[in-house]
């Protein structure tokens, strides 16, 4: 992706104006969430400007090139498509002019150990037929597991998710919607509750994995994802995620706000405020360039944020100490890699369950161990989208869940063993004859999470979304140490995934003042 502004700070002037003097507004991070948040603050009426650490935006939905092979590195499930029209819509635009967005059918295959799989449909006729298969017992308490995750979807989802958790009120006006939930059960008792076949258990209590959650820890008001799926389907973006990210940085530049690459920020300045509290002021780049602002929103890993970016001195609530306690997400490693064949049985999104469910999700949360068995997730965007490999040719990524970087695995000497592992499972499982049709490769581990895109401990989705790690309990939108400092993204709240994120920007408008700038 090009680079729109090479120096950071030369922002051009808005809406043809020699002189902008609206106050500035600084984010860190153009990931989904650090995007959102600027489109959204430029109609609210700050001057914005992004800054990104690598050569491109998107953060973890940064898009890889090699061989003419196009891998998108992280997010590939596009679940909310009506959070993305609205940053449109807010600019008085169309996604569909930037943007093509297909529905997947099924929305993902589960195959487990023993060969059998199960087709994840939308259609509530299509998912009965497939309960059926296994257990039509079953099919009473699915019904009875369609309306508690249905009242969560309202209650969680539509009721709490863009609302900025920023003081006791807030969480005291949550208190009944989480009463109503039983929030404190969690998502795999839930779900166990309602079906006896443990196949089905698995096919309905997997998806906190793709947010950074452990079915067995995470609150049941995360069983909301499946309501999601089911109201607004599961898409895929043409030409990948990073079509998304094109489309909002061409957004970003119709309304003159900047993203400027290759802009690290290794601190943000903090200078006594109203009333004794420190306030932000800008921030100071790798290349020694300070930047002033009114305002500084943070999209990159919030542990990493108040860990490495604030002086301690500034931080009351967010010590050092209370940091290292927290619970952290798993992380991942993830193999890019690109065939000469084409596997047409192989649909878009596939989850290859191993042999165990709860005592590798154990090894990986609790235990901090590289386990010897994993379960995978592979995206074969090729199955939509052949644009994004060579004539002929099929691109995938294979994602395992792994501990985060407290596991003490050393990556740069493991994780080329742990890839043939995997290479070795996909060849006698779902892609035969996959060694000798390898036409390229890259490989992506918990370092890498760490190093590149500075996350703390090398964990993909920050903190654990368990019960006392979210919503008032999880790091605020509005930072509760210093004035005109916000948080977006995966790591704040309300949590993981795009619509988690994208929901994050939507919460900053509750929390930072209009400028009265009409656009």
């Amino acid at each position: 992706m090009k680079q729109l502004y090479s120096q950071p700070g030369e922002a051009p002037p808005a809406r043809g104006e020699a002189h902008d003097r609206r106050p500035l507004a600084l984010v860190i991070g153009s990931g989904f969430g650090g995007l959102a948040a600027a489109i959204r603050l430029s109609v609210r009426g700050w001057r914005v400007q992004v800054l990104e650490k690598l050569d491109a935006p998107g953060g973890r939905a940064y898009v890889h090139r090699q061989d003419g092979y196009t891998f998108d590195a992280g997010p590939t499930i596009v679940t909310a498509p009506f959070l993305f029209e609205e940053l449109w819509t807010l600019c008085g635009e169309r996604m569909a002019d930037d943007v093509e967005l297909r529905l997947m059918d099924p929305f993902y295959r589960i195959r487990f150990d023993d060969g059998s799989h199960f087709d994840y449909r939308g259609s509530h006729e299509a998912m009965r037929a497939e309960i059926a298969r296994f257990a039509p017992e079953d099919l009473p308490g699915y019904e009875t597991l369609v309306a508690e995750t249905d009242k969560c979807y309202r209650l969680g989802f539509e009721g709490l998710g863009a609302v900025a958790f920023d003081g006791v009120k807030d969480l005291l006006a949550a208190v009944p919607a989480m009463t109503k939930m039983r929030a404190w059960r969690s998502l795999y008792s839930v779900v166990a509750g309602h079906l006896k076949n443990d196949k089905l258990r698995t096919v309905m209590s997997f998806h906190p994995l793709l947010i950074g959650g452990n079915p067995f820890a995470v609150t049941c008001v995360y069983t909301l994802i499946t309501s999601l799926e089911r109201r607004w389907g599961v898409h895929y973006a043409m030409g990948g995620t990073g079509a998304l990210v094109r489309g909002l940085v061409q957004l970003l530049a119709r309304r003159g706000v900047p993203v400027c690459c290759n802009a690290e920020v290794r601190r943000i300045e903090v200078e006594p405020g109203g009333g004794g509290r420190p306030r932000a002021t800008g921030v100071t780049l790798a290349n020694g360039a300070r930047l002033r602002a009114d305002l500084v929103v943070s999209n990159a890993d919030t542990a990493w944020t108040y860990r490495h970016l604030i002086e301690p001195q500034h931080r009351r609530h967010w010590t050092d100490q209370r940091i290292d306690k927290g619970s952290y997400s798993m992380s991942l490693f993830v193999w890019y890699f690109g065939t000469r064949k084409q596997y047409h049985d192989v649909p878009h999104h596939m989850m290859l369950l191993g042999p165990r469910y709860k005592g590798l999700l154990d090894d990986i949360f609790k235990h901090h161990v590289l386990a010897e068995d994993f379960s995978l997730y592979l995206h074969r965007p090729t199955a939509t989208d052949p644009a994004m490999a060579p004539p002929g040719c099929d691109a995938f990524y294979v994602l395992a869940p792994v501990p985060h970087l407290d596991s003490g695995t050393d990556w740069r000497t493991q994780a080329e063993p742990y890839r043939q592992r995997i290479a070795a499972l996909l060849e006698r499982s779902v892609l035969p004859g996959l060694s000798e049709n390898l036409t390229t490769s890259l490989v992506t581990t918990p370092q890498d999470f760490h190093d590149r895109l500075l996350s703390y401990k090398g964990a993909a989705f920050g903190l654990e979304p368990l019960l006392l790690q979210s919503a008032w309990f999880r790091p605020h939108n509005r930072s509760e140490d210093i004035d005109g400092l916000y948080m977006v993204g995966a790591s704040t709240h309300p949590g993981a995934g795009m619509p988690g994120v994208l929901s994050s920007a939507k919460a900053l408008e509750t929390v930072v003042p209009e400028v009265g700038w009409v656009r």
